[in-house]
């Protein structure tokens, strides 16, 4: 499995991004999905995390209310919407597909991992 993701950029504080990560090769729509984050000189954390079917979700509390995750399992791809966003989201995004079915918060719980994108939000 070959995730890829992609919608990262530069936005002011305040603004919107949305993020896709594309699943190819052996894509399994049964699986959870996640993504996580890391900023410069800080570790992985948690972002958002969705299951197979797209309705069961959970979010960090620093995103919650203003990031939503959801997945469209036809075109085998993830999406997280960033809204209001702040300098602190500045980091690289990762999406990551789970070992189970249900969505999970611990990186070990994750099998596969995409590139990442980098998000920058201007103060």
């Amino acid at each position: 499995v070959q995730l890829q993701a992609s919608g990262g950029g530069l936005v002011q504080a305040g603004g919107s991004l949305r993020l896709s990560c594309a699943a190819s090769g052996r894509t399994s729509s049964n699986n959870g999905m996640g993504w996580f984050r890391k900023a410069l000189g800080r570790e992985r954390e948690f972002v958002a995390t969705i299951d197979w079917r797209g309705s069961s979700t959970s979010y960090a509390d620093s995103v919650k209310g203003r990031f939503t995750i959801s997945r469209d399992n036809r075109k085998n791809t993830l999406y997280l919407q960033m809204n209001t966003l702040k300098p602190e989201d500045t980091a690289v995004y990762y999406c990551a597909q789970a070992r189970s079915s249900a969505g999970a918060s611990q990186p070990t719980m994750y099998t596969y991992w995409g590139r990442g994108t980098q998000v920058t939000v201007s103060s």
